[in-house]
């Protein structure tokens, strides 16, 4: 009996540790604004990129513009349907329908990978000035994607990773679901092969 206690305590352990490893937190120990503790304080912009839970990946990223955390916004995602607007476009129009500046906001339209909306983001990072950033997405997204903006960021460019705090395909209780069980599976897989020389 106290071998099965064991054996179900390791589980739900492991099961924790990999939702911590997946989804990095840097604002975790702030409050909902600004201020002035380390790793607390205004970025220069907020990305936010499409793919997954777009429209919870796009909401997190208006409400942090909304608590004052950065003045600029950035949309990255290409059009899932190529006959239509991209994804960025579409995060956009839900931005201005919040009430965020069309002055504002800031779209990467190409980005058809993780990989790619790192790289695409770079130009408009360089050509605004921005050298502190938020990144946001799924929480089960979170750490392959700062791993491959980190790759490709300039050294002048400090990355933050904030998750988004509700995702309809992924929460804390992740291993309940098939889909849970999916999208771990997946990332974990994707982010060692980012370890051995491949993105995507």
């Amino acid at each position: 009996m106290r071998i099965v206690i064991v054996a179900i305590i390791s589980v739900f352990l492991v099961i924790g540790g990999i939702g911590v490893y997946l989804a990095p937190n840097d604002l975790r120990e702030c409050a909902e604004a600004p201020d002035t503790r380390v790793g607390c304080q205004k970025a220069d912009a907020i990305i936010a990129i499409s793919g997954g839970d777009t429209e919870a990946r796009t909401g997190e990223a208006i409400m942090l513009y909304q608590d004052g955390w950065a003045d600029k916004v950035i949309f990255s995602g290409a059009a899932a349907d190529k006959t239509g607007p991209s994804n960025a476009e579409a995060m956009r129009d839900h931005a201005l329908d919040a009430g965020v500046p069309a002055e504002a906001i800031l779209l990467e339209e190409y980005g058809e990978t993780t990989r790619q909306n790192a790289e695409r983001t770079q130009a408009l990072l360089h050509q605004n000035g921005i050298a502190d950033v938020i990144l946001v997405t799924s929480p089960y997204h979170q750490r392959r994607a700062m791993l491959e903006f980190e790759r490709r960021a300039t050294d002048s460019v400090q990355l933050r990773s904030h998750p988004t705090s509700a995702d309809s395909l992924w929460s804390r209780w992740w291993w309940t679901t098939p889909v849970g069980w999916y999208l771990t599976a997946s990332e974990l897989v994707k982010i060692g092969i980012f370890y051995i020389g491949g993105t995507r």
